[in-house]
């Protein structure tokens, strides 16, 4: 399939063959698109570099999205190497592993700090720095939530908080920059055994119920969610921008 052959995607969030980023970007790059990649330190960079290489591509940078300047020299050196830039997929998400247990209310200031910066103003400060490059090809920026944005799930705790803030975000800066042809989405997935859930207290017993509830009665796969990216990332999402868009076997349909 040739729908995205000679468009450059920057993925920043693999953390390894099971991340929903690492999915989406096989389904990219079965698309025909150019893939780079960002990595946060050298323990993530060991498990991004094997996997980029498996698609013949050694576009990666080291970026901390927490650094302002980390940004800047992201997208400068992108704008060097391949002076066209038409997506972004922004799959990063942080929470201490102490307030992701226990009750809400102890959540810490800088804990709470810590989630909103990173699983939302990251977004915020990504799309400012890339907004030149996007704009030139009339991009495309997705991003990825979860139904505890809106409803309260057991052991989320403030990564709900964040994400809600995330939605807010995805949906202002759509307007914001939807007079320069940028459009921005995200994906709601249902649970995904990732690296991330792992921090997630009877993350198991999550699957369970969500798979007996959910009216397609089983869990989604990285496949389903890898799919609906491709089509906002690409030309059939067109006109489509600021939305949600759930992809979770129907479970946030369904009543108690």
């Amino acid at each position: 399939m040739t729908l995205l052959q000679g468009k450059n995607f920057l993925i920043i969030g693999v953390a390894n063959e099971r991340s929903i980023a690492w999915g989406i970007s096989k389904a990219l790059h079965g698309a025909g698109a150019k893939l780079g990649f960002t990595y946060l330190n050298e323990a993530i960079e060991k498990r991004v570099r094997p996997l980029a290489a498996s698609l013949n591509y050694s576009d990666l940078w080291s970026c901390d999205v927490q650094s302002d300047s980390d940004l800047s020299n992201l997208f400068r050196a992108l704008k060097t190497s391949w002076g066209r830039l038409d997506g972004i997929v922004h799959a990063v998400a942080y929470a201490e592993r102490e307030d992701l247990r226990g009750r809400f209310v102890n959540t810490s200031r800088y804990g709470f700090h810590t989630a909103l910066d990173v699983s939302a103003y990251s977004l915020v400060a990504i799309c400012r720095e890339a907004r030149e490059l996007l704009a030139e090809s009339h991009g495309s920026v997705l991003t990825l939530t979860y139904l505890g944005s809106e409803r309260v799930v057991a052991n989320y705790n403030v990564m709900g908080v964040a994400k809600a803030a995330l939605e807010a975000c995805v949906r202002y800066l759509a307007a914001d920059l939807g007079g320069d042809q940028i459009r921005v989405n995200a994906i709601s997935a249902g649970p995904i055994k990732t690296l991330a859930a792992a921090g997630i207290a009877q993350f198991g017993q999550m699957l369970s119920a969500f798979a007996e509830k959910a009216p397609l009665k089983r869990n989604v796969s990285l496949e389903d969610v890898a799919g609906a990216a491709l089509f906002l990332l690409g030309p059939l999402a067109g006109g489509v921008t600021g939305e949600i868009i759930y992809v979770d076997c129907g479970f946030n349909i369904m009543g108690a």
